[in-house]
């Protein structure tokens, strides 16, 4: 009976080192007892000798399995030193995690060299603009992420697209993607439940376009808000309010939205094409925003109603037609119907384009001539969807708005962030955001 328990725990107490390893490339690395799936540490160098964490000595490639790994087929572009994995071409980390909000800190710089080094999240959201680092001064950078799924709960799910079912945004884990001369020491993920939840509900000016060059301004306004926010960008393509909540889009924010939340709603482009009975600006277009209003407020949390991005669509005399009708003036109503928070991008881009004028705003605007991108044999010429520096300049003008309104957010906007003048723009000019390596010539849905 005495060998039996001397064997039974020798046994057990076996069973528990070898669980506190995970294979790792040809080798063994300690994982520390304490963390989750939800908490988790990545140290990356052939020379790490610390005990918390996941050692990452090898290119691993993204593994379901093992739940980490160089992902999008860029384990190739990696190097690992002694104490970093360095990368000249775009490289994706992905780490298999549950829905929730993240916070990210990363610890970047070599002794070898000076880096710059851009961060991508999920769906080419930026979290990190071209950040130099002298050589052998480590800094670290913290930013947070919405990781999300379609599930609403056990018979209710985010009726997606087809050509959403295998973007970024959609899948089972979180993807990092680093740009640049890039060094990485550590990835640090901290599940996060105390942020200020910033949901954007909206159509393909407001959603996270998964591939290049197309872009918007919801995913760019993550790289200014403090690392007390996190931005869920719910918008699609081709959506209108009818269908963003017949796809329940509106019912999965509204089962995660908590008090001292905010719901930002933009959208006009396709809602003017439904036509019939009890449609049009001042029938359900009306009727809805003034649901998903009252939907927010109802959590307790706060909305703003965002009117729709100007079209690039210019007069001889250099004025902006009016394209959307009266849209932007029946939301303009219901805000103040409803004492409802808005933003008039509307106005704001109308000031933005004729400021550029007819040429220079071409350059926000997916405007390429052929073989520009990968597979691209037609020219490119669209008035309606924005390249990465147009979709920045928009959310340079949603972050003006926002500073107009008399809501908490304008104070988690990160304090370097100068106030922006649509009279007085940015021009493509200076305008150096690596490019992702991801490419799609297929016009987003909606125009």
């Amino acid at each position: 009976m005495i060998k039996f328990k001397t064997s039974f725990c020798l046994f057990f107490c076996l069973a528990i080192q070898i669980n506190l390893f995970a294979l790792n490339g040809d080798s063994l690395t300690e994982i520390n007892p304490n963390d989750s799936t939800e908490n988790q540490l990545f140290n990356f160098g052939t020379t790490q000798k610390s005990k918390q964490g996941i050692a990452v000595n090898t290119p691993l490639l993204y593994d379901a399995a093992k739940g980490y790994g160089f992902d999008l087929n860029s384990a190739s572009n990696v190097k690992i030193n002694p104490n970093t994995f360095s990368a000249i071409k775009p490289t994706y980390f992905s780490v298999k995690l549950p829905e929730g909000n993240y916070q990210i800190e990363v610890v970047m710089g070599s002794n070898e060299r000076a880096s710059n080094i851009t961060i991508k999240a999920e769906s080419r959201r930026l979290m990190l603009d071209q950040f130099s680092i002298k050589k052998g001064k480590p800094v670290t950078k913290i930013f947070n992420v919405n990781v999300r799924t379609p599930k609403i709960d056990e018979t209710q799910n985010v009726s997606l697209k087809d050509r959403e079912k295998d973007i970024l945004n959609w899948d089972d884990k979180l993807t990092l993607e680093f740009l640049g001369d890039v060094t990485i020491q550590s990835i640090k993920i901290t599940k996060k439940d105390n942020l200020t939840v910033v949901y954007l509900a909206g159509d393909s000016t407001v959603t996270d376009q998964d591939l290049e060059p197309w872009a918007s301004w919801g995913q760019f306004i993550t790289n200014y808000f403090d690392d007390t926010v996190v931005v869920a960008n719910y918008a699609v393509s081709g959506s209108a309010l009818s269908s963003f909540k017949g796809g329940n889009r509106l019912k999965k924010i509204l089962s995660l939205i908590k008090k001292g939340d905010y719901l930002f709603v933009e959208f006009g482009h396709n809602d003017e094409k439904i036509k019939g009975e009890g449609n049009g600006a001042w029938g359900s277009y009306s009727t809805l925003l003034a649901e998903f209003v009252q939907s927010a407020r109802d959590k307790g949390a706060i909305p703003v109603l965002v009117t729709p991005t100007q079209r690039r669509a210019f007069n001889e005399n250099g004025t902006l037609k009016e394209t959307h009708g009266d849209f932007p003036a029946a939301m303009r109503i219901v805000a103040e119907k409803n004492n409802a928070a808005l933003i008039d991008i509307t106005k704001i881009t109308t000031e933005l384009y004729e400021t550029w004028g007819d040429e220079p705003s071409r350059k926000a605007f997916v405007q390429y001539p052929a073989n520009t991108f990968p597979g691209q044999v037609k020219v490119l010429e669209d008035n309606t969807h924005f390249n990465s520096f147009g979709a920045n300049e928009i959310a340079l003008c949603v972050l003006k708005g926002i500073r107009e309104l008399d809501i908490p957010l304008k104070k988690q906007i990160r304090k370097e962030v100068q106030n922006y003048n649509p009279k007085k723009p940015n021009y493509i000019s200076n305008w150096t955001l690596p490019l992702s390596d991801r490419f799609e010539i297929t016009k987003p849905d909606g125009n």
